[in-house]
């Protein structure tokens, strides 16, 4: 996609958010370019913080391997840790050095990563803050944890069944398959979790092992951190919460 560099560099912008905004539209037919561009925009992201080139980056439930194809791309040994095998070949061939493990127990020791990565995992853990202990441990000390989620309240919170799980999850479901013929791939309590932003923030703050560089909306156009500070609101026009940690020494 021409631009995809320029357009990730001006965060936050309107031009940025609906270039991500379309190419979400288009992630059933299209997901290459979808996922491609959510990667290089992630990654400048991090190198407002920390070079990639050189470090050791663990992603956490990368899924077909997009992010860490990018780390890779800027010079990071990029290490890709997935615990469906089925989405390491969804998009293509699987990804090289990918690792089949759950983010619980990840098959490193302390301080293996410079960067720990997880984009859009946390709403799929039944058990939030064991997983966020993890991408901790493994992190060094003075390291990055990048974590993102889609939390409960926002209008993408149901996932492909959204905005219509504001009226339940159950009667969200119905009327995906009656619309589309076929079942949604999330099911609320077995592969996707009703986590919020207030009490994801308390718990991250309460930590004396992280300290918190950045708690903003991922993706809006404006006020970036500026949303994340009202209560209530926050739940809902926050959309996706972004996380920047940094491992206490």
């Amino acid at each position: 996609m021409t631009g995809v560099r320029e357009l990730s560099l001006k965060d936050p912008s309107l031009r940025r958010s609906v270039a991500l905004f379309r190419a979400f539209l288009r992630e059933q037919s299209d997901p290459e370019h979808c996922y491609r561009l959510l990667a290089r925009d992630a990654a400048d992201q991090l190198e407002r913080y920390t070079p990639l080139a050189g470090k050791v980056v663990v992603d956490v439930g990368g899924g077909s391997g997009h992010f860490t194809a990018e780390f890779r791309r800027r010079g990071a040994r990029g290490f890709l840790f997935e615990p469906d095998p089925r989405e390491l070949t969804a998009h293509g061939p699987r990804p090289e050095g990918a690792v089949v493990a759950d983010g619980y127990l990840l098959p490193l020791a302390d301080g293996s990563a410079d960067v720990c990565f997880s984009s859009n995992v946390l709403e799929h853990v039944a058990d939030p803050r064991t997983f966020l202990s993890e991408l901790v441990r493994v992190t060094r000390p003075g390291g990055l944890i990048y974590v993102s989620f889609t939390n409960w309240l926002s209008p993408w919170g149901g996932h492909e069944t959204a905005p219509w799980h504001y009226l339940g999850a159950d009667r969200a479901r119905r009327r995906y398959r009656r619309r589309t013929g076929r079942a949604a791939k999330h099911t609320l309590g077995e592969n996707l979790f009703p986590i919020h932003i207030g009490p994801t923030l308390r718990q991250v703050r309460e930590r004396r092992d992280v300290s918190v560089v950045a708690a903003r909306s991922r993706y809006w156009p404006f006020l970036v951190n500026a949303v994340t500070r009202v209560p209530g609101l926050r739940e809902i026009a926050t959309w996706n919460l972004l996380l920047i940690l940094r491992r206490s020494p």
